[in-house]
């Protein structure tokens, strides 16, 4: 597999086009959520090319394959992947709520864990993303396992009526949250979650890039609330595709609230 370059074993994205290309574009990005110059639909026709039709994990292999040797994506990537997917094996959980497809690999990656019986809902601000992402999953043969829902849960209402109206979301039927979207939204959308009543005590939120490019009000929230609305645990890693830039992922357990002392 090419791999992205290396000096004395770190990988250095540094040294890519396809990772500075994005930097130069990080308007554009933090906007629409694509980098705009194509990767995205490239990836989408390396995954159709190059993984067996209906093979779960030769699709996740080959969107890997894409970001070391290809493009650079902003996906959560194989390291911070692995902390996705102990977390989703410790849970157990039916109903997962994933805010930010992008092109649908950790969608894979959580549908290759979760039990049998579970559902991923998959909220993606981006049209094409949600389209790209929907056609790599369906090439993986998971299709059924998951419903990809273009809108964001700050959008007036509308999505969040929609998750309840048509896929049964009420109180304390979550189990599983993964957090990978606009960093913006980060604490306002979680808000928007425990205001729904969603969660149940037990319910797991797992967020990614919590230190680059970094969620501060996120994890101060977390750091406020330790012990009495949630439990955390920070984990160390690096930013995808790459071992220079350190991150954090930050696995939170919902105790449930606590009635104000009267």
């Amino acid at each position: 597999m090419p791999r992205l370059k290396e000096i004395g074993g770190k990988r250095l994205p540094f040294l890519r086009w396809s990772f500075l290309r994005m930097g130069m574009r990080m308007k554009h990005l933090t906007t629409e959520w694509q980098v705009g110059d194509g990767r995205e639909e490239a990836l989408r026709e390396y995954v159709t090319a190059n993984a067996a039709l209906g093979d779960l994990d030769d699709a996740i292999r080959a969107i890997d394959e894409f970001c070391y040797g290809q493009s650079f994506m902003m996906n959560v990537g194989d390291e911070k992947g692995e902390l996705l997917d102990a977390a989703i094996r410790r849970v157990g959980p039916r109903r997962l709520l994933e805010l930010g497809t992008y092109c649908g690999y950790s969608a894979l990656r959580t549908i290759r864990v979760m039990p049998d019986d579970a559902h991923l809902y998959s909220i993606e601000f981006n049209p094409g993303n949600a389209d790209i992402a929907r056609r790599i999953i369906d090439h993986a043969g998971v299709g059924e396992r998951v419903s990809v829902i273009v809108g964001t849960l700050g959008d007036g209402g509308e999505t969040i009526s929609t998750l309840e109206a048509e896929h049964g979301f009420r109180d304390g039927s979550l189990d599983f949250v993964f957090v990978d979207h606009d960093k913006d939204a980060y604490l306002p959308d979680l808000e928007r979650i425990l205001e729904r009543g969603w969660l149940h005590p037990g319910a797991v939120v797992v967020a990614d890039n919590v230190k680059f490019p970094g969620v501060p009000a996120y994890r101060e929230y977390m750091h406020e609330h330790e012990g009495r609305d949630w439990r955390t645990t920070e984990h160390e890693t690096h930013v995808e595709y790459q071992t220079i830039i350190k991150d954090l992922v930050l696995e939170s357990e919902y105790l449930g609230a606590r009635p104000a002392a009267g």
